[in-house]
């Protein structure tokens, strides 16, 4: 018997961007590791690697994370 039961149908609503076939599908038919989402709409699922380069701009200028030392973010050394 298994824990977990792979879900083969994707749920109504559930919007999602494979990385793999570079298109936007209703629930999620391609495995996680090839997908974003999911989304709420579909045109918010088009725009997932827009919202994903956003994102990865907030992070690499965001001051908590880069203090402008040429570091990698870590302990800090006592």
């Amino acid at each position: 018997m298994a824990l977990f039961k792979k879900r083969t149908v994707g749920k109504p609503g559930e919007w999602y961007y494979c990385l793999e076939h570079k298109k936007v599908e209703e629930g999620p038919d391609c495995p996680g590791k090839d997908r974003f989402g999911p989304y709420a709409s579909r045109q918010e699922a088009q725009r997932a690697m827009d919202i994903a380069r956003e994102r990865n701009l907030e992070w690499e200028t965001d001051p908590r994370w880069h203090d402008g030392s040429g570091t990698e973010p870590g302990p800090k050394d006592d």
